[in-house]
């Protein structure tokens, strides 16, 4: 399979033969952790990841094992450390509940996470990674629960390997937190001591007494606005859709290397984000041409926020500790400047929030907002006010440390398809270990269409050969 053409696309069907909610392995007394400022920021909305793992060598349960079917074994270990990781990581036991002022609360109540055990009658190698829309939507991600905080999904293959699903409350947890929560899991799993143990001290994101806002926050955030109400009778509307891509390490190379200029080295996030604006601007419409195309990058701001006795609290925060700064530019003039140039632009909106005053600004912000939720400017505008999408940096996600006992996955990715106007991207390491990126992205089809063409030298649409590739 060496082209998207040849990728298949044949339907498969997941059944699921197992469903029960795993438990903390010993109760907590129950109480009530509140939201931090960040936290409130996020709307109620999911985000997902997987993990796609060949099939185990041997299985893994404690006795008789070779009487044990391999999926038993499986599931078995992973119900067993996820029992024992829900004691550290008690907030994903609990409930989003409201409180008396409207605003999401956690109730830690031991209520548990739901755990899907499921059969899908296909094989690693046939699965579609390049259009995870067909091969993981609905199928490997489960839906969380209304109010859960976290669902899990394992599911056997019919070539005996596993796909192991999860779907994370982001109003709880940013992909900082589930990376803790999955290398916690997977070290119990395979018996070896926790290299991380979550902090929940929201203190630490408390607000400033007098507080002090930048001007500059009312242009980056606004209120948050509920939805329009959909209209049934109106004509359908093109939504977002979700591909998977790989970008050889020495295209990023080259990307840095165009974007950077007068001994100022641009880094590949940002010579990436840069190129990837230019392309977007590309696919628009001509009637566009004058209209402003945005471009947000989700910054972390435990490393801006940690200083003195903070630094290792920070560095094992559990929560939400982002800012999405955005910059917008005509259409016409991103399609004409050159890469450095719009790379810079690219690092004088980073700089905007690489600091911290920045978060602690941003606290200040919130507080003076409560209790109206919040939210980044970027995500309010609409397909008419011109393109927008977000950049988030995935580069440290953790791939090669989900072990569970049965080898490194195959193959592992986020899956965020939010909806809404505003795409999304989400940069990520290969499995290859090489520099090479995975890079899952959630844009309308007509950009996809004209970023595949225009950059069919730097975007590769994922193949089972790449993998394999990758691994031998």
């Amino acid at each position: 399979m060496n082209s998207k053409e040849e990728l298949t696309t044949k339907p498969f069907k997941v059944t699921v033969t197992k469903e029960e909610v795993v438990a903390p392995l010993l109760p907590l007394q129950e109480h009530w952790l509140p939201m931090s400022n960040l936290d409130l920021l996020l709307p109620p909305l999911d985000f997902g990841l997987f993990f796609c793992y060949e099939k185990p060598i041997t299985a893994v349960a404690e006795e008789h094992v070779e009487e044990i079917p391999t999926s038993l074994s499986v599931f078995g270990v992973l119900k067993k450390a996820l029992a024992q990781a829900l004691l550290p990581y008690y907030a994903f036991a609990g409930e989003v509940v409201k409180n008396l002022s409207g605003e999401p609360e956690l109730q830690c109540n031991n209520l548990g996470v739901d755990f899907i055990e499921a059969f899908a009658e296909v094989e690693l190698k046939e699965l579609n990674f390049y259009n995870p829309d067909h091969s993981i939507e609905g199928k490997f991600v489960p839906k969380k629960s209304p109010g859960r905080v976290l669902a899990v999904q394992a599911t056997e293959l019919k070539c005996g390997g596993v796909v192991v699903g999860c779907s994370f409350d982001h109003r709880v947890a940013d992909a900082y937190s589930a990376n803790m929560f999955l290398v916690s899991w997977a070290e119990l799993a395979r018996s070896k001591p926790l290299t991380h143990l979550p902090s929940f001290r929201r203190s630490l994101l408390n607000p400033r007494r007098p507080g002090h806002i930048d001007p500059a926050f009312e242009h980056m955030y606004i209120p948050a606005m509920p939805p329009p109400p959909e209209d049934p009778s109106a004509p359908p509307t093109d939504h977002l859709i979700s591909r998977i891509y790989h970008i050889k390490a020495e295209e990023l190379n080259k990307l840095q290397t165009l974007a950077s200029s007068n001994n100022k080295r641009r880094s590949k996030l940002e010579s990436f984000s840069a190129y990837l604006w230019k392309l977007v601007a590309k696919s628009s419409p001509n009637t566009d041409s004058e209209k402003p195309c945005r471009l947000g990058i989700v910054v972390d701001g435990r490393k801006w926020l940690s200083k003195g006795d903070q630094q290792t609290t920070m560095s094992s925060y559990f929560g939400n500790v982002l800012s999405v700064p955005f910059t917008g530019k005509k259409v016409s003039d991103l399609i004409e400047e050159p890469l450095n140039e719009v790379a810079n632009e690219v690092h004088e909106c980073l700089g905007k929030a690489l600091r911290e005053e920045h978060f602690l600004g941003l606290i200040d912000w919130v507080e003076k907002l409560r209790p109206v939720p919040g939210m980044t400017r970027i995500y309010s505008y609409r397909r008419e006010h011109g393109p927008s999408f977000v950049v988030s940096s995935g580069q440290r996600f953790p791939v090669s440390d989900i072990d569970f006992g049965w080898g490194k996955p195959f193959f592992g990715s986020y899956h965020f398809p939010w909806g809404g106007d505003c795409g999304y991207v989400m940069p990520m390491p290969s499995p290859s270990g090489n520099g090479d990126w995975i890079v899952y992205m959630h844009l309308f089809r007509w950009q996809l269409e004209v970023i595949e063409l225009v950059g069919s030298k730097v975007f590769k649409p994922l193949t089972f050969d790449y993998l394999i590739n990758c691994h031998y």
